[in-house]
C-alpha cells in the first residue's frame, strides 16, 4: 500500500471507507490522522514480527532499558521519516486536499515522560532500532501525563493530560503476556530439603498487562519494542487482598486502588499517601519487566546462570533499582538459587546510569514503608546491606563513619542509588564533568571502592527527529552541500566546516532561518495574541523550571533591560524576543512563584511602547516535545545558564546546536564538551566555574547581600520584585523570591554570577550586528554536533557496557 503514491492514495481512500465509512470528501483531519496512523502501524507489523523472530532465532543478547518516562513525542511523522515514506505521503495527502502539518497536529503527545530523562530515553529507542541493536524499553503506560499546563492570570494551573482520550493507534495490547504483581501479605519461612523457603501469602494480587508499541528504525533499522505496562484489577473477586477479603465494596476500593498505579506520571509524593504511590508504581515496573524478561529467556533452553550472557537490564536513573531485589526474589524463591549465585547473575545482569548530583534527587524510602508494602523485597534488600556492610568491614576495619557513608539501609531509610551501584557491574555519569564530580564528590566513597565500575557515557540526542524531521528545510540544505552519508554517521557533519565562510551557503541558511522564525513567529501570535519581529534575535530557554536552571537569572535579566531602555528610550539595542517555556512540578511553591514573575515582566515590557519595539518576552505554555520542534529550529541563541556543577548534562543544548543557533551559558554539564568542541569564539560563556560553586557550598564566603548592597543595578531589580511598580501589581508579591535570593544566600548564585551574564549578553548583541560572523559560528555549531549524536553514545554503551554487537 506504500509502494508508490498512487497505491498509497488509492489504498488511504479504500481505507477511510472500510474504516470509517466515509468518503475522503467527508473526513475530518482527525479521520486522516487514525486512518494514515493505522495503516502505518500495520506496515510495520510485518518488520516487527521479523526483528523479533530474529531475535528469538539467533539467541541475540538483548538490552532491557527500564525507564519510569520515555518522552517520545508525537510518533506519525517521525516513523514515516524512518520509513523512508514520509515526502511520498505528505505529497500524496496534499494531491487528496489535505494539509499535513492539520493531520498532524491531531496527534497528542505521550503523556509518558516529564524532561530531560525521558527525552534521552526516548532518543535512545530509536538509536538501538536504527544501528539494528536488539534494544528494548521497558516502561509504565500512563492513563495521565505529568499535567497540561494553562496560564490563568500569569499563574499556571494544572490540567488532567488525559492523552489517551482519544485512543493511541501504535499500541498493541498483549493480554497474552500478563503477569502478576503482589503487595503486602507477609512472609512465612520453612525448610525443605535442606534449604530455607520464603513464601509470602496473603497478598494483594495486581494484573500487569503489556501494551507493545513499535521503535522503528531509520533506514531498515530493526523494529523494537516498547513495552508499557499497565495495571488492572484480578477477576477472582475471592481473592483480591490480605485475608482474602471479598464483596462488591471490597472490591471497588480494591480496583480503585489497582487503577491509581499507572494512572499518573509522579503522583505528589508530599504526603504519605502519594509516596505509598510512587513506591508501588517502582515496583509494579520492575517487577513486570523483570517476570517477563525471564519468561523470554526460558524459551531459549538456556540455564538461567547464563542469563548475563543473553540479558543486559539497564536502570534509568534510580526510580528502577528495585529490579535487583526482585531479580534476586525470583531467582531464589521461584528457580531455587542460592544467594551467592543469585546474586553473581544479578550484579553482572544490571547497569545503572545516575542523572543527578543534587543530593535532594537521590532517592530514599523508609524502611517501615518498604517492610510493610513489599516485606520479602525488604527482607532481600535488609540481606544485600548486611552482606555488603560485613564486606565493608573487611576492607575498612575501624573506620565506621566510612561504613555509614557507604551502608544502603541507615538512618531507617533505604538509599536506592547506593544499591543501585552495589547491585550493578556499571555506572555512568551522563557528560565528563558531571562524572568526576560523581566520582570525586557525589559518590567518591563508592568511587574508591569500585573504581572499575565507574565511566562516563554523554548524552546524546537523535539527529533524525531533531535535524531530519524537525527542521527538513536545513536537512535539504545540508544534502546539498555533503550528500547523505550524515544521516546514518552524524559525525560526517564535520564535513560543513570548510563551508563556514562561503558566503552562498551563509545566505540559504539564514533564509532557513528566518522562514523558521516566520513559522514560530505566526504560532506566537495565533497562541498568544503577541506579534514578534521575525528579524530580532530569538533568543529561548525551553526545559523544566528549576532553581538550577536560573530561568530567575533570565527573567531578571529582562527585568535590567526593562530599566535600561526607560532610563533612556533613544540607547541603541539589538532587538531581542525572548522565548520561555517550562512546566513547574505542581508542589513547587518557588518555580510557580518564578512563572508568575515572568508573565508580569510579559506585561510590563510588551505593553510598554518605548520598550516593545526593541524587546518583546513570550511564555508559550504547555511546553511539550512537539512544541520544541517548533521552537529550535527558530533560535538564534539557546540559553543554557545553570549553575555550574548542577547540571547532569542537558540534551536541549545539544538540539539547539545542530539546528544553528549558538549557545550562552556556564561551564556546566555537557556545555563543558561543547566548549572543547567549538571554543570561544563560537559560544558565550560566563559565570563562576564548578569548582569555585563546590568551594563556596563547603568553605562559605558566598555574600549575596553584600552583592546586593555593593551594586546599584543588581538591588534596583531585586528591590522590583517587592516594590510596587512595572512588575509587581502588589507590595511583596514575590517575597519568596527576594528572600531566596538574600535571606537564604542565593542558592543558586543568581546574583554572583549576574554581571558576567550580562557581559556574555552584551557580546551577543555585537556579535548578532555581524550577521555573516553569526551565520559563520551557526555552521560551525552545526558542523560540530553530530558528537552529541545518541547514534554514539549508544555504540559506546553496546560495547563498553552492554557487550552486544549491532545484528
Amino acid at each position: 500500500m506504500f509502494n508508490d503514491k498512487e497505491s498509497f492514495k488509492q489504498h488511504f481512500k479504500e481505507q477511510l471507507v472500510s474504516r470509517l465509512g466515509k468518503a475522503v470528501e467527508e473526513a475530518t483531519p482527525g479521520d486522516v490522522y487514525k486512518v494514515l496512523g493505522s495503516m502505518v502501524r500495520e506496515h510495520a507489523g510485518r518488520p516487527w514480527a521479523t526483528t523479533n523472530r530474529m531475535y528469538r532465532e539467533t539467541g541475540q543478547k538483548q538490552v532491557y532499558y527500564f525507564s519510569l518516562e520515555f518522552l517520545i513525542g508525537r510518533l506519525l511523522g517521525n516513523n514515516l521519516l524512518n520509513l523512508d515514506l514520509l515526502d511520498m505521503v505528505r505529497t500524496g495527502l496534499a494531491e487528496l486536499g489535505w494539509d499535513w502539518e492539520a493531520v498532524e497536529e491531531q496527534e497528542t503527545d505521550a503523556g509518558l515522560g516529564n524532561g530531560g530523562l525521558g527525552r534521552l530515553a526516548a532518543c535512545f529507542l530509536d538509536s538501538m532500532a536504527s544501528l539494528r541493536y536488539a534494544g528494548h524499553g521497558c516502561g509504565i503506560r500512563y492513563k495521565y501525563g505529568l499535567f497540561e499546563q494553562k496560564i490563568i492570570d500569569g499563574h499556571q494551573v494544572e490540567l488532567p493530560d488525559n492523552w489517551l482520550q482519544r485512543g493511541n493507534v501504535w499500541e498493541e495490547r498483549r493480554a497474552d503476556k500478563a503477569v502478576e504483581v503482589h503487595f503486602w501479605g507477609r512472609v512465612e519461612i520453612a525448610e525443605e530439603a535442606g534449604r530455607l523457603v520464603f513464601r509470602t501469602v496473603d497478598q494483594e494480587r495486581i494484573r500487569a498487562v503489556p501494551y507493545d508499541v513499535p521503535v522503528i528504525g531509520y533506514s531498515e533499522g530493526s523494529v523494537n519494542t516498547l513495552r508499557l505496562w499497565s495495571a488492572e484489577s484480578v477477576t477472582d473477586m475471592s481473592r483480591i487482598g490480605p485475608g482474602g477479603q471479598h464483596g462488591y465494596h471490597q472490591y471497588l476500593d480494591y480496583n480503585r486502588s489497582v487503577e491509581s498505579i499507572s494512572e499518573f506520571l509522579y503522583p505528589d509524593d508530599s504526603a504519605y499517601e502519594g509516596k505509598l504511590l510512587r513506591l508501588k508504581q517502582q515496583y509494579f515496573l520492575c517487577s513486570a519487566g523483570i517476570q517477563s524478561i525471564l519468561r523470554t529467556f526460558a524459551k531459549l533452553g538456556r540455564p538461567y546462570r547464563e542469563l548475563p550472557d543473553y540479558v543486559a537490564v539497564h536502570i534509568n536513573d534510580t526510580h528502577p533499582t528495585l529490579v535487583i531485589p526482585e531479580l534476586m526474589r525470583l531467582l531464589i524463591d521461584e528457580l531455587g538459587f542460592g544467594w551467592e549465585e543469585a546474586w553473581d547473575i544479578t550484579s553482572r545482569t544490571v547497569s545503572y546510569t545516575n542523572h543527578t548530583l543534587l543530593s535532594e534527587a537521590l532517592e530514599q524510602w523508609p524502611v517501615g514503608m518498604v517492610r510493610e508494602l513489599l516485606p520479602r523485597v525488604y527482607m532481600i534488600i535488609e540481606e544485600i546491606n548486611k552482606r555488603f556492610c560485613a564486606m565493608l568491614l573487611d576492607r575498612y576495619p575501624g573506620d565506621p563513619e566510612r561504613i555509614a557513608r557507604l551502608a544502603i539501609i541507615e538512618g531507617e531509610q533505604i538509599r536506592m542509588a547506593h544499591l543501585a551501584i552495589a547491585g550493578s557491574y556499571s555506572v555512568n555519569g551522563v557528560a565528563a564533568l558531571h562524572t568526576e564530580l560523581l566520582k570525586s564528590q557525589v559518590m567518591a566513597p563508592f568511587y574508591q571502592l569500585y573504581p572499575e565500575r565507574f565511566n562516563n557515557k554523554t548524552n546524546g540526542i537523535t539527529h533524525r527527529r531533531w535535524l531530519l524531521y524537525c527542521n527538513p528545510a536545513l536537512s535539504g540544505l545540508i544534502v546539498e552541500a555533503i550528500g547523505t552519508d550524515w544521516m546514518l554517521s552524524p559525525r560526517q557533519l564535520r564535513l560543513l566546516e570548510p563551508l563556514q565562510h562561503d558566503a552562498s551557503f551563509q545566505e540559504k541558511l539564514q533564509e532557513i532561518k528566518r522562514h523558521n522564525k516566520l513559522r514560530l513567529a505566526d504560532y506566537i501570535l495565533d497562541k498568544q495574541g503577541i506579534a514578534v519581529d521575525p528579524d530580532s534575535i530569538f533568543d529561548v530557554q525551553v526545559k523544566r523550571l528549576h532553581g538550577y536552571k536560573r530561568q530567575l537569572l533570565n527573567i531578571m535579566r529582562v527585568m535590567h533591560l526593562y530599566n535600561m531602555i526607560k532610563d533612556d528610550p533613544t540607547a541603541e539595542v539589538v532587538p531581542r524576543t525572548v522565548i520561555f517555556g517550562a512546566k513547574a512540578a505542581p508542589g513547587y511553591y518557588l518555580a510557580k512563584n518564578i512563572i508568575k514573575l515572568i508573565h508580569n515582566v510579559v506585561e510590563a515590557v510588551n505593553s510598554d511602547p518605548d520598550v516593545s519595539k526593541k524587546l518583546r518576552i513570550v511564555f508559550l505554555e504547555n511546553y511539550s516535545v512537539s512544541l520544541a520542534e517548533r521552537i529550535i529550529p527558530a533560535a538564534d541563541l539557546s540559553e543554557q545558564i545553570s549553575t555550574a556543577g548542577k547540571e547532569a548534562s542537558g540534551t536541549g543544548n545539544m538540539k539547539f546546536m545542530l539546528n544553528g543557533a549558538l549557545t550562552i551559558g556556564t561551564l556546566d554539564g555537557a556545555n563543558v564538551e561543547m566548549h572543547e568542541l567549538l571554543g570561544d569564539d563560537n559560544m558565550f560563556l560566563f559565570g563562576l566555574r564548578a569548582e569555585q560553586v563546590l568551594s563556596y557550598y563547603r568553605d562559605g564566603g558566598y555574600a549575596a547581600r553584600e552583592i546586593y548592597e555593593r551594586m546599584p543595578d543588581i538591588s534596583r531589580v531585586v528591590d522590583q520584585l517587592v516594590q510596587p511598580g512595572p512588575f509587581c501589581a502588589q507590595e511583596q508579591e514575590f517575597i519568596a523570591i527576594y528572600q531566596s535570593l538574600l535571606d537564604h544566600n542565593d542558592e543558586f548564585f543568581v546574583l554572583g554570577d549576574f554581571h558576567s551574564y550580562l557581559a556574555a549578553q552584551a557580546a551577543v548583541d555585537h556579535a548578532y550586528v555581524d550577521l555573516s560572523a553569526w551565520m559563520a559560528r551557526a555552521v560551525k555549531n552545526i558542523a560540530h554536533a553530530g558528537h552529541f549524536s545518541s547514534d554514539a553514545t549508544i555504540h559506546r554503551y553496546a560495547s563498553e557496557i552492554w557487550g552486544i554487537s549491532p545484528i
